[in-house]
């Protein structure tokens, strides 16, 4: 079996391919044969080490998270054998490989006639989108502001903020993301890589956004928290600036609130909720309402060049492996 791993800091350079026996699956886990591996940006921050600065720290040798599609080839202990030949998709520790493990309670089953870039948010990022939304209270007819609105994250969150209801302000940092973001139903979108890009959003809605959800963080959700109206809230999911934020307190005393969202934390908390969130990001995709746009489709061998894709920024959707 490949995989693939780093044994030091740097540059995509340093992901390299390796030859493993094939992971046993212990108790409650399933393996997978990978068919399709969404690549996630936080790995490109783990990558380049600790001593770039930021929160992102993972011990070495390191492995690459990631949203995996795939078919059920082997059980654990306690888990069904009826689950083998099953296709579906999950959020996999160690994941750029042959085959991966999984914990068999969050599987998301895959439905017949999506695509892979679709069927990989089903398991991640189409849950946190959804999470995070649901943590601000989204009501019908209020206005949202998503920033890095064409990541594999926010691309899904414009989407589902427009089958709540809502108005959706989006942001991304060049003129063909702001395109891309238009043509996933954003109603506005603004260049957050110009210093007046608050400006921008003021003029589109003078009284203030409702909600804003932030994966960017640093001065990026400072400009955001004086944008919301009275009763705003910010839902925090990332930090890909890989600033820790202090929020300034001073600027919630304007009857604001910030909440920090993982899907982790989400699980553990809301379990009925978080598994409900899975079916319905399937059912949006299968009735044609979600849908993940597919930005490269690699060999797994490409591993590097993915990572190169993800930290240019330059994606628009989802950047796939395939073993």
């Amino acid at each position: 079996m490949r995989r693939i791993r780093y044994h030091a800091y740097g540059g995509p350079e340093v992901l390299v391919m390796e030859e493993a026996e094939p992971p046993v699956p212990g108790p409650g886990q399933v393996r997978i044969r990978a068919e399709a591996i969404g690549a996630n940006f936080v790995d490109v921050k783990f990558r380049q080490g600790p001593d770039t600065g930021g929160i992102y720290r993972r011990e070495l040798p390191a492995v690459l998270t990631g949203d995996v599609v795939g078919t059920i080839d082997a059980v654990g202990p306690g888990v069904g054998p009826e689950l083998v030949g099953r296709r579906v998709a999950t959020l996999a520790e160690d994941a750029f490989a042959d085959q991966v493990l999984a914990d068999a309670e969050w599987l998301a089953p895959v439905p017949d006639g999506i695509d892979d870039a679709t069927a990989s948010m089903l398991p991640m990022g189409a849950p946190v989108a959804l999470g995070a939304l649901r943590t601000a209270r989204l009501s019908p007819g209020e206005t949202v502001l998503v920033h890095a609105a064409t990541g594999g994250i926010g691309h899904l969150a414009v989407q589902l903020a427009k089958i709540a209801g809502a108005t959706v302000i989006a942001t991304a940092g060049s003129p063909a993301k702001l395109d891309f973001a238009r043509a996933l139903g954003a109603d506005a979108a603004v260049d957050y890589s110009a210093a007046d890009w608050p400006e921008r959003v003021r003029e589109i809605a003078p009284g203030g956004v409702d909600v804003v959800l932030d994966s960017v963080g640093g001065d990026v959700l400072r400009s955001s928290l004086d944008l919301l109206a009275p009763f705003g809230r910010a839902v925090v999911y990332g930090a890909a600036s890989g600033e820790v934020t202090d929020i300034p307190v001073m600027s919630l005393f304007a009857v604001r609130s910030v909440t920090g969202f993982s899907l982790l934390a989400w699980r553990a908390a809301a379990p009925k909720q978080a598994r409900e969130d899975m079916d319905e990001a399937a059912r949006h995709a299968v009735e044609g309402r979600l849908r993940a746009t597919l930005h490269a489709r690699l060999p797994l061998t490409e591993a590097a060049e993915a990572h190169r894709i993800l930290e240019s920024r330059s994606q628009l959707g989802r950047v796939l492996l395939i073993p």
